[in-house]
């Protein structure tokens, strides 16, 4: 493609650029270190790593490298109110799209997928986990730049974000590709989930990075995607959606939340769309998932937090994950 149609496509995009933020999961593995003393498991995304803000916070800073804040949307449960309802996560009320409860990674997906194409047809989207810690947030906003840029002129894929592997670790997903050329972008041939350390040592050698969860793609793209994988669901989603009354909807999405099954979005939609799928490698760049004790112990030995910033209202996080004790915060 010339590089001036190129370029023109990127900039007619600029302004259908969102972000999604998943913050609905339980974080079940970290309970041992997000519960008080006094018995309450608070979920990881309301909770720092040795910082001021939550980890839901440093995920909305980071969404702010490629959408606005009026194109950052953030899904939650609704079971979490007590957590998200005193935060102030500056984005407009209307952007933080509430579950009945989690259903898995796919429908925490397919839910605001929907509502943001409601809202803007032509969207690209970016998604982020907010159970993340990155050391060098410069080096990975510039592979987040670069994916959204590469769905601007490929609309047709669906772009994930390895990053390069620090060391070969069995507590994470890795992405295998069938170029060994880690400085293009690459289709995928493989996911591998957890391997031993053996594995994890040769998929490596392979040119195999971590899966971050984190992706970039055409809005209308993941919604075909989630189109043949799970019909029927979609389409009840979109009946609901486009149905007027918030009180009825409300009442038929809670009904559907509880029929509905519970699906993985790495497993049930994306290892079954491979032909979908590129991977853009990101430089080491200190980034950990904070998924279970282990990795929060590791990341903590690895990279020790910076001095906390400056608190600003509404943004302190219930729990410091380094301290494994409350900390206070700041309502607003």
């Amino acid at each position: 493609m010339p590089r001036e149609q190129h370029l023109s496509g990127i900039s007619s995009q600029v302004g259908h650029r969102w972000a999604l933020i998943l913050a609905g999961g339980e974080g079940s593995r970290l309970q041992s270190l997000t519960t008080t003393s006094s018995g309450i498991a608070i979920p990881k995304q309301f909770c720092s790593f040795g910082g001021d803000a939550s980890l839901l916070h440093d995920a909305l800073r980071r969404a702010q490298i490629v959408a606005s804040p009026a194109h950052t949307c953030a899904v939650v449960s609704e079971h979490h109110r007590l957590w998200w309802q005193a935060m102030d996560l500056h984005i407009p009320s209307a952007n933080l799209i509430r579950q009945p409860h989690n259903r898995g990674t796919a429908v925490g997906i397919l839910l605001p997928l929907l509502q943001i194409l409601q809202r803007d047809p032509d969207a690209d989207l970016v998604v982020l986990p907010s159970d993340h810690f990155v050391r060098e947030e410069s080096v990975l906003g510039t592979s987040l730049r670069d994916a959204m840029d590469q769905i601007g002129y490929q609309p047709e894929h669906i772009v994930m974000l390895g990053i390069s592997p620090e060391e070969a670790d069995p507590e994470l997903g890795y992405i295998v590709s069938d170029s060994g050329d880690t400085d293009e972008l690459r289709s995928v041939c493989e996911f591998v989930e957890k391997p031993s350390a053996a594995v994890a040592h040769a998929l490596i050698a392979r040119g195999g990075v971590w899966n971050s969860f984190i992706f970039a793609a055409h809005g209308k793209t993941l919604l075909r995607a989630f189109e043949r994988r799970c019909p029927e669901l979609t389409a009840r989603l979109w009946n609901i959606l486009r149905s007027p009354g918030t009180p009825a909807r409300s009442a038929e999405l809670a009904d559907l939340y509880d029929r509905a099954p519970c699906l993985d979005f790495s497993r049930d939609i994306l290892e079954r769309s491979p032909e979908l799928l590129r991977v853009l490698t990101v430089p080491p760049c200190g980034w950990s998932d904070l998924g279970t004790p282990r990795r929060v112990s590791e990341a903590l030995n690895r990279f020790p937090p910076r001095q906390a910033r400056s608190r600003h209202a509404g943004s302190g996080a219930f729990l410091d994950l380094t301290q494994h004790r409350p900390v206070s915060y700041a309502s607003g």
